[in-house]
């Protein structure tokens, strides 16, 4: 399986299909201020069902859905791998959109039995249960992966900023980033919440079949034990984040084999997984 993809036509079709930011009016807080213009990151409401069955309903940022949609489904879960995937449909309104998607039977034989579960459970006591097993799953260990050089991380910073096309010119939105084996990044992703900005950059890999394994993976958020969760499940061999993770973080990476590097904005990056 190849570990990467023309970069110049990557970097660039990320934001090909990625909307106009807003314009809006403000004024400064002061009486006589004029009125102003800004560019604000966009969002909608999408709505996805699988053969029919309505799963979920969140706010995203109105580009790259199809990529959301494989990632979302393969690092929540509800499909092993993207092959299960069948056909991706959206229905476009004025703000949100509709992903109407079909996958296996297999996959969806197993998603209804867990939704049973859940319906099974609320009444009894033991939803609590089931609430502990989503946020702690259980999850297959990786095989390690070698720690990208030290010099891959040299000025990581500013070439985020330069593949963040549409945080430079809105703002507010969260970057998922994937480097390959030589440093140079690939793929960016973008969006108002960080684990969707992950999961769209989760289902772009996917689909353009990059060994996940290879290279390393940059959020630009917080990295919570949610994203050490999709990192797992979509087979990432190092994630590294521009935000201190947590000690339930570090346990989580070091049981699964994940590295885990921190980039502190002046310091040295920090190796918290494997130690």
């Amino acid at each position: 399986m190849p570990n990467q993809v023309d970069q110049s036509w990557e970097l660039s079709d990320a934001n090909a299909s990625a909307p106009n930011p807003m314009s809006v009016t403000y004024r400064e807080y002061d009486t006589d201020a004029s009125f102003s213009q800004a560019v604000l990151a966009s969002e909608i409401a999408l709505a996805i069902t699988y053969n029919g069955l309505n799963q979920a309903v969140m706010m995203v940022s109105p580009s790259n859905i199809e990529d959301f949609i494989r990632g979302f489904s393969v690092s929540n879960d509800i499909v092993e791998d993207i092959n299960e995937i069948y056909d991706i449909r959206l229905s476009h309104f004025d703000q949100a959109c509709q992903a109407d998607v079909q996958i296996s039977n297999r996959a969806f034989w197993a998603l209804k039995n867990h939704r049973r579960q859940l319906a099974g459970t609320s009444g009894c006591g033991l939803c609590g249960v089931e609430a502990l097993e989503q946020a702690l799953p259980l999850l297959n260990i990786l095989e390690s992966a070698p720690l990208p050089p030290a010099e891959h991380f040299r000025g990581l910073r500013e070439r985020i900023e330069e593949a963040q096309i549409m945080g430079k010119s809105s703002g507010a939105l969260h970057a998922a980033l994937y480097f390959d084996t030589n440093g140079s990044a690939v793929l960016c992703r973008e969006d108002i919440g960080r684990h969707n900005a992950l999961d769209k950059l989760i289902g772009a890999m996917l689909q353009a079949q990059i060994d996940t394994h290879c290279g390393f993976v940059v959020v630009t958020s917080r990295c919570s034990l949610e994203l050490i969760h999709k990192a797992v499940r979509a087979k990432f061999g190092t994630l590294v984040s521009l935000s201190a993770p947590t000690a339930l973080t570090v346990r989580w990476a070091l049981k699964h084999r994940l590295n885990l590097i921190h980039v502190p904005h002046r310091n040295a990056p920090r190796i918290y997984s494997p130690i």
